[in-house]
């Protein structure tokens, strides 16, 4: 679904400056940055989630959003200019204007979400074409392989030997049977790597 805007240039006109007042009676101007956002969050909050609520066309998930950034963007505001909190409603409609502008052209710049709750209804990643054509690519690099490196290579992996048994099945020394997997290993991933098998 995609989201659409509604038109931002209605606002709020109500005043709910008189629901809530500066602590004991303090003028705005000599509130901490922490009371001047409570301030603004009390005399703005409401006006400006409903605002939000028409310009994402009743989405409160996306209004709720919104007004948190919007909120933010005000209290790193009010850390230089904690007198503004009273006077800030214009800004505040302006900032969550723009905010919600850019939000709506951040969806319809990337693609939708798809968000999948059977995992299984995915394709399998390894098909039988490309098990095909590693299979072959092995069968490649194998034979690229001196006989006593392919050897080696046979009896510890496919016939699952560890290197003890596989020593004693070559007659070689273990120290020797590890020597050449290393170096086995080594000259099937660059055969590998020339034929394009690995990525």
């Amino acid at each position: 679904m995609a989201h659409q805007l509604a038109d931002p240039t209605i606002i709020e006109t109500t005043d709910e400056s008189q629901e809530w007042a500066a602590p004991d009676g303090m003028p705005a101007t000599e509130l901490c940055p922490a009371d001047a956002m409570e301030l603004v969050y009390r005399l703005h909050g409401k006006a400006l989630y409903r605002f939000l609520l028409r310009v994402t066309l009743g989405d409160k998930r996306e209004a709720e959003d919104l007004l948190q950034e919007t909120l933010l963007r005000a209290w790193r505001y009010l850390q230089d200019k904690p007198g503004d909190a009273e006077r800030l409603r214009p800004w505040l409609y302006t900032v969550a204007r723009r905010i919600a502008i850019d939000g709506a052209r951040a969806r319809q710049a990337r693609p939708s979400e798809v968000i999948l709750t059977d995992l299984g209804t995915l394709p399998t990643t390894h098909d039988e074409i490309e098990r095909a054509v590693v299979g072959v690519t092995m069968r490649q690099g194998l034979m690229s392989l001196t006989p006593d490196h392919r050897r080696v290579l046979i009896e510890l992996f496919y016939h699952d030997r560890s290197a003890r048994e596989a020593a004693a099945m070559l007659g070689i020394p273990e120290g020797t049977v590890k020597s050449r997997m290393f170096y086995a290993l080594r000259a099937l991933a660059a055969a590998m790597n020339r034929n394009g098998a690995m990525r």
